[in-house]
């Protein structure tokens, strides 16, 4: 019953060493690989950092993985999104595979149907976003965007430009504003 509770203070001084030096080793690697590492979160983002934690807890917990190996393991989960974003930056369909697209769930007022079954959102998520901003009326806003990283962005009515938009590309089809953004579209 005794080992439940304490086994030792071998295991404990190993922990102690071990979570200090894979610590600082995880803040060095992030610290090397850049700010975009630390940044806001898409889905693929946060599959990362939990995997990063996984592994820092099997580093301080199993007595099977040395530090070197878990060193390794961490630098290798930073190098390949290093990797990954890299190339999102640069080729349009890896950005797309990786973090998506964002969807307008309302433009003009309105609420779009079928865009909020496709986001997989309600009009009660919609409308929460809205008053949170300071709106009491949807008509009251050009659009709702919902993100990639699942956060919704509201645009004001009278806020809406009609040239340089950073609605482009996310106009409903058959809108004349649709038109605005299939030419720049990469």
């Amino acid at each position: 019953m005794e080992k439940i509770f304490f086994d030792g203070w071998e295991p404990v001084l190993r922990t102690a060493i071990i979570g200090v030096m894979a610590y600082v080793s995880l803040v060095f690697v992030l610290r090397i690989s850049g700010k975009r590492t630390l940044s806001k979160m898409n889905a693929f983002d946060l599959v990362v950092t939990v995997a990063l934690g996984s592994t820092l807890a099997t580093i301080l917990l199993s007595k099977d993985v040395s530090l070197v190996q878990g060193v390794l393991a961490l630098s290798l989960l930073i190098g390949m999104q290093y990797v990954v974003t890299w190339t999102s930056v640069r080729i349009r369909w890896v950005r797309q595979l990786v973090t998506g697209e964002p969807a307008l769930v309302l433009y003009q007022g309105s609420l779009l149907p079928q865009a909020l079954k496709s986001a997989r959102v309600t009009e009660d998520e919609v409308r929460a976003a809205a008053r949170s901003s300071g709106f009491a009326r949807l008509e009251e806003l050009e659009a709702v965007v919902l993100e990639t990283d699942g956060s919704f962005s509201v645009v004001p009515s009278n806020e809406a430009p009609t040239t340089g938009s950073a609605l482009e590309g996310l106009y409903p089809a058959g809108s004349p504003e649709s038109r605005l953004g299939s030419s720049s579209k990469s």
